[in-house]
């Protein structure tokens, strides 16, 4: 049997619609865990990459952190996380939120330094707060480049949230898990598919948000 042979057997069986080791479940969790981990994630590389970008100090440490983040080993981190903090949504949260952190940080940062300093110039000199300047002006021109490293970051997020399975959590990448385990690879194969589904439904749910949240001249200067 080739791959579209094992996906169209697992998806056309219908225990694997019902019950808690059913699809829609594990797409639910899948979904749960990636959302708080992007939150998470936002809540520090956004903050962070707006403020050192608008105040241009910074860039240097932001490249080292975002380069150390990116060589952690996710997995490696979830097992680490696992032994010493134990069973929990913790010690996964940690290693996603690590992967996420740095494409948020860095591409936030870039995104407001590359924002054209003459309107930036004529608010300072219309006596705007900084704060003022940052949100009301640098932002959204900057916005585009910040939603496609939110977009980064989910997109690694929903890929690696598979390793909630390894500690005995839900999610699709129990599919994987259990399938190669029990070598059943309808499972690993119909796992690995939701999986891949979706990211790219991530993919579309960002170009609807920055088609609404971008206004229509900063997408036609883009």
């Amino acid at each position: 049997m080739n791959v579209l042979h094992f996906a169209q057997a697992f998806f056309s069986d219908g225990s694997h619609w019902h019950g808690r080791d059913g699809i829609p479940t594990r797409l639910s969790e899948h979904v749960k865990y990636s959302l708080e981990a992007l939150l998470f994630a936002a809540a520090v590389g956004l903050p962070v990459g707006l403020v050192t970008g608008h105040y241009g100090r910074g860039g240097n440490a932001l490249a080292l952190i975002a380069t150390a983040g990116r060589a952690l080993p996710s997995f490696g981190l979830l097992v680490l996380m696992f032994i010493w903090i134990g069973f929990g949504m913790v010690p996964v949260m940690i290693p996603l939120v690590v992967l996420a952190v740095p494409p948020i940080l860095v591409t936030t940062y870039e995104a407001v330094r590359s924002v054209d300093p003459s309107p930036v110039d004529a608010a300072r000199g219309m006596g705007m707060p900084e704060s003022r300047v940052l949100l009301q002006v640098e932002l959204p021109v900057a916005l585009p480049l910040v939603l496609s490293g939110l977009r980064t970051a989910a997109i690694q997020i929903v890929s690696t949230a598979t390793i909630a399975a390894y500690v005995s959590l839900g999610g699709l990448g129990r599919y994987i898990i259990d399938g190669l385990y029990q070598r059943d690879y309808e499972k690993v194969v119909g796992g690995a598919g939701l999986v891949a589904g979706l990211a790219l439904a991530t993919l579309v749910v960002f170009w609807a948000a920055a088609r609404l949240a971008v206004s229509p001249g900063v997408r036609r200067s883009g």
